[in-house]
């Protein structure tokens, strides 16, 4: 039994006989199962573009509409629009899960990435446990653990945009502290314009180009 590393660490198990009439398995046969497992690899970046757009574009809507309802009108229960972010959990579970189904083989790369957005979303959880108090002050930390996850994320697979989104992240999170609650959402709105929606975009269009 015969293993062949690929890219990002990918590990492929190639038979020394093939199955149906027992010949060693050629150069070219054993590049293309490479090259397969690479494109494997690239499956992950679109897992990934689908979550940067989805959850940017959710979080915008939800950001812009609260910091506009609480600002500019007398609706007292403008917090109300970020109930949208339960069925945008459960959209991203049923992307998730049907997606991994489809994938055989992951890259470690693939795997740390997961789990840091993982990790991510644990922390969010305790985060909104421990503020639930005061939840008008807690939106530069969540921009901080954002930020951390997506400066990661575009250490992972190599994007400077995301890497720039991420500090787009951390510098919105000190710019909503000293700005004070009445206008975290709007920082949290231009902080997934800046760190979502610009970097997703750039890597859809240089992932369907194939420059990526």
């Amino acid at each position: 039994m015969q293993y062949v590393y690929v890219q990002n660490s990918t590990l492929v198990k190639v038979n020394n006989k093939m199955e149906n009439d027992g010949k060693i398995m050629t150069t070219e046969e054993s590049l293309r199962i490479i090259t397969d497992m690479v494109n494997r690899t690239k499956f992950d970046i679109r897992s990934g573009i689908f979550y940067l757009l989805f959850w940017g574009w959710l979080i915008f809507i939800c950001s812009l509409a609260d910091f506009i309802l609480m600002k500019f009108t007398s609706f007292e229960k403008h917090y109300l629009v970020w109930l949208l972010t339960f069925p945008g959990v459960f959209v991203s579970i049923a992307y998730g899960w049907r997606k991994g189904m489809k994938t055989l083989i992951r890259s470690y790369t693939a795997n740390i990435y997961m789990w840091t957005w993982y990790g991510f979303l644990v922390s969010w959880i305790v985060l909104m446990i421990v503020h639930s108090k005061s939840m008008g002050t807690i939106s530069p930390y969540i921009l901080i653990l954002v930020g951390f996850a997506t400066f990661i994320s575009g250490f992972l697979i190599k994007f400077t945009p995301l890497i720039i989104g991420g500090i787009c992240f951390w510098t919105l999170s000190l710019a909503t502290h000293f700005a004070g609650p009445e206008y975290s959402s709007l920082g949290m709105a231009l902080a997934m314009f800046a760190g979502y929606l610009i970097p997703g975009y750039i890597l859809k269009k240089r992932v369907d180009n194939g420059t990526i």
